[in-house]
Formats: structure tokens, C-alpha cells, sequence
């Protein structure tokens, strides 16, 4: 009777074994962290919609980053201004949106190592009496359009509007600033090369002039607090850089002209 009692003893033993076993296997499959991606998709090609999903080379290399560090990717679409007080908050892991790395920004996040070049030009109606760059440094006192809180805004304000030399109107979107000079309610607009080109394609009234206003990097932020996501992001790039990833998704989105 005893050995029949411990041979049960012994199944009961082993089939619960097994099944913890098996169920932590499936806690672990459910537990994969989310790695979560704040960005603005009004910037294309960076990172805008097709159809529901946001697109881009930031959302695309976000995603082999994810991959890289073993996590899944969730992209959160919020106001660009907003992206940086939410990192530094905790609300989100990351922000990719052509964030540019600036004296200001680093006060209050970390930057990973630059992914992308960004060139900032100015949009001007095609019969703008601005022919140059040089031109918003002048006696004219333009008014300028952009889009709050990137880097074509601060530039603008800390270039022209503070030294007296014109008017900085802020919208919330690009396309909103690409409108507001539509319709003459500004003299311009600066803001990144790719979107620009998107713009003036779209309008047979508006040019980007030949000079650039500014060269920049663009980065990935990162909470202050969080350095081992900042450590394994850079890991990442450089990965992703050596073998050729990076490069292929710019040039899906941004072909050689």
C-alpha cells in the first residue's frame, strides 16, 4: 500500500513539475517588455501615417532597435513640443521625431549617438521678395512660420526674433505653417529638407531657396535616469550601422538625387 501511495505521490509530483514548468515558459513569452517611442508624425519622411500606422525611417529604426534589445516597439503620436517633458516625466521610454541634439534639449534628456543628417531651408512663395537666407537678417523684418518647438523654431527665435530682425509665428504642425504662407499669412517657413520637398510638390506656388539655413544631427532621447536603455540604444546603432541597416532604410525613403 505504501509503494502505491508514493509511485501516486511521485506522478502527482512530476506532472506539477512539468506544468510550471510550461507556465513559465508562457509568462515569459508574455512578459516581453515594451519599448515605448514618442514622436510627432507630421514629418515626413521621418515618421508620418499610412493609413492608421505611423511610417518612416525613425519608425522603421526604432523597430530594429526594438528587435536588437529584445523588446516590442510601441510608437506613441503626440505634439512635438510635448515629447521631451513626457521622456523626462517617465511616460515614455524614447522620443524620435528628426530631433535635433541642442544645448537646451541636453539639459533635460540624453541623446544616443546621431542616426541621420537633417538639413533646415526655408520655403518661400515664388514670388517672395526673400531670394536668399541672407535676405531674414535684413532691415525687412519678415514674419516667420514654423513649427513649434523644433529645431526651425529655435534657431529662428534665438537668430532673428530675439536679435530684433523679424517675427517668429509658431504652429502645430508644419503643414499648418506651409498653409499660413499659402495664404500670406507669413513671409515663409523653415523647416527640415524632406517635408519641404514634400511641401512645395504638392504646391506650384511655393520654391525652397538654394541656400541651406542649417545643418543638424538627429538623435534618439533618452531619460537621464535611464542609461542602460541610452547604453544599449548606442550598442544598437553601431550595430545597425556596421552592417548596413541604417543606410537601407534612409535610402528607402529618401532616394539619391
Amino acid at each position: 500500500m505504501k509503494k502505491i501511495i508514493s509511485l501516486i505521490l511521485v506522478i502527482a509530483l512530476s506532472v506539477f513539475v512539468f506544468a510550471a514548468c510550461g507556465n513559465e515558459k508562457t509568462d515569459d513569452s508574455a512578459e516581453k517588455k515594451v519599448l515605448t517611442m514618442a514622436t510627432n508624425a507630421e514629418f515626413p519622411p521621418y515618421e508620418f501615417y499610412e493609413g492608421d500606422k505611423v511610417v518612416g525611417i525613425d519608425a522603421e529604426i526604432a523597430a530594429v532597435i526594438a528587435e536588437k534589445l529584445g523588446m516590442e516597439l510601441e510608437i506613441v503620436d503626440t505634439a512635438f513640443d510635448s515629447i521631451i517633458p513626457a521622456i523626462v516625466a517617465g511616460k515614455y521610454d524614447m522620443g524620435m521625431a528628426g530631433m535635433t541634439v541642442t544645448d537646451e534639449r541636453l539639459e533635460e534628456v540624453n541623446f544616443s549617438e546621431s542616426y541621420a543628417t537633417g538639413v533646415q531651408v526655408v520655403i518661400v512663395k515664388n514670388d517672395s521678395a526673400i531670394a536668399t537666407v541672407d535676405d531674414l537678417f535684413g532691415d525687412k523684418n519678415y514674419t516667420i512660420g514654423v513649427q513649434t518647438g523644433t529645431t526651425g523654431d529655435l534657431y529662428s527665435t534665438w537668430d532673428i526674433e530675439d536679435e530684433g530682425l523679424g517675427t517668429v509665428s509658431r504652429f502645430n504642425k508644419g503643414a499648418d505653417a506651409v498653409e499660413a504662407l499659402k495664404i500670406g499669412k507669413v513671409d515663409c517657413v523653415i523647416i527640415d529638407n524632406e517635408p519641404a520637398k514634400a511641401f512645395v510638390v504638392e504646391s506650384e506656388d511655393l520654391k525652397i531657396l538654394d541656400t541651406a539655413y542649417a545643418e543638424e544631427q538627429y538623435a534618439i532621447a533618452v531619460s537621464k535616469e535611464n542609461t542602460e536603455l541610452l547604453e544599449n540604444i548606442n550598442k544598437a546603432l553601431q550595430e545597425l550601422t556596421a552592417d548596413g541597416t541604417l543606410q537601407k532604410i534612409v535610402d528607402k525613403y529618401i532616394k539619391a538625387e
